[in-house]
């Protein structure tokens, strides 16, 4: 196994390397937008997770909504706007949330609360490195939510609490930043409702192997929505996908070992077109197997 800490030259690195498989674990621009995979696939050499068109729809958030809003996925209204717009004054009535259109892991994201004065202004400052369109939607108070769903099937619901204004970056990843209740407690039918918007969803974008969608749930005026799909979530022991297969009895190593055995079999050019709605041997469901 050797170990690639990506930079400009990695396709040379991985053409000399001439890897059996990769696993990808790369976040965010560039390494989840379908610039990696491209590279993959044009050194036909397979590689985990989503393919180049679904790393590509899911990383910008507006082109993944309406595609999952077409596939009768309910998400959060509002749209594109010019950041300088937006600082100027109100887009829509507050609350609303204001965030970077192709970015993850919750960088770039301001939530503008009931009777704000005014616009987020740090989307003006000289730091602000994501582009010019941002996205704004409604914010829709409730419950965090993330479902994780593994060869076309949502595993299931995890409630996140945090005492951070929301789960943003240092609340994802900082120790001790938020707080993971596996399954939810929440009504039986949104839970189950939850599951089934993340399956839609991993379809419509034609994700592959693991993702995980993030959703809000209004429990007072029974609202849930989808967020959006992260196609390459988190990968440590104590990351939200993991968590979920251990509570149905599959641990990190096995976890791991499906998705690269999973990359493996889709094989390395041509795996965009390859089979969707065909079960894995060895999912979750399953229980991961050939382990030896």
């Amino acid at each position: 196994m050797s170990r690639v800490d990506a930079g400009r030259d990695v396709a040379e690195v991985l053409a000399r390397l001439k890897p059996d498989v990769v696993f990808n674990a790369l976040h965010g621009a560039w390494g989840e937008d379908g610039c990696v995979q491209g590279i993959l696939e044009t050194l036909q050499v397979p590689y985990t997770h989503s393919g180049v068109l679904a790393s590509a729809l899911a990383m910008d958030k507006a082109k993944a909504k309406a595609v999952l809003a077409a596939a009768r996925v309910t998400v959060p209204g509002g749209g594109l706007y010019n950041r300088f717009d937006v600082a100027r004054d109100h887009v829509m009535p507050p609350p609303y949330v204001v965030k970077a259109n192709a970015e993850g892991s919750s960088v770039g994201v301001y939530i503008v609360r009931d009777r704000a004065n005014r616009p987020p202004q740090e989307i003006l400052e000289p730091s602000w490195t994501y582009g010019d369109e941002v996205m704004v939607e409604p914010f829709v108070r409730g419950m965090e939510l993330a479902v994780g769903v593994m060869d076309g099937r949502a595993m299931t619901v995890t409630e996140i609490l945090t005492e951070r204004e929301f789960y943003d970056y240092d609340a994802k990843y900082a120790e001790g930043g938020s707080q993971h209740i596996v399954p939810a407690r929440m009504p039986q039918h949104a839970f189950e409702k939850a599951k089934e918007l993340s399956e839609r969803a991993h379809a419509a974008l034609g994700c592959r192997g693991v993702t995980r969608a993030d959703l809000r749930y209004d429990d007072i005026n029974d609202i849930l929505v989808l967020l959006e799909v992260n196609t390459q979530p988190g990968m440590t022991p104590t990351s939200l996908v993991p968590e979920q297969a251990a509570a149905q009895g599959v641990d990190f190593d096995r976890l791991v070992l499906w998705i690269t055995e999973d990359a493996y079999a889709r094989g390395g050019a041509g795996s965009i077109a390859s089979r969707s709605d065909a079960p894995a041997q060895g999912s979750p469901r399953q229980g991961v197997g050939r382990a030896g």
